[in-house]
């Protein structure tokens, strides 16, 4: 089974920032010999990223690795719950991102995006 990775990025193809407030999701096929099969592109609903489905919409594409680059606790519980791993931290280039995830250079920062935590809970349930 081929893996499939999303990166919220910027029409300029950058590594967003701010997942909830992305503008796109690129999405990666990563072929049977670990590279880079295919590319496409998925718009990225309105609102905060731990309020809309993007979650269950990327779990039912075969999305299971987010690498991202500020991302809110809630945002994170939403996706580990559908089965998406998130790898926090991520930044620069959205294909050479990948590249270097599966060359096994990319690491989570273990930091979600604090700025976002006031509208979220002790436990990074979303309250907004």
């Amino acid at each position: 089974m081929k893996m499939k990775i999303a990166v919220p990025v910027t029409s300029g193809n950058e590594v967003d920032g701010h997942f909830g407030h992305c503008e796109l999701y690129g999405i990666y096929t990563i072929s049977d010999t670990n590279e880079i099969s295919e590319v496409g592109k998925m718009n990225s609903p309105e609102g905060c990223g731990c309020k809309s489905d993007i979650a269950s919409v990327l779990a039912a594409d075969g999305i299971t690795v987010m690498l991202a680059g500020g991302i809110g606790g809630g945002a994170i519980n939403v996706l580990n719950s559908t089965g998406i791993e998130v790898i926090r931290g991520c930044s620069g280039n959205a294909d050479e991102v990948v590249r270097q995830y599966l060359a096994g250079s990319v690491t989570d920062s273990g930091s979600s995006c604090h700025q976002h935590d006031a509208h979220h809970g002790q436990g990074g349930e979303c309250r907004h």
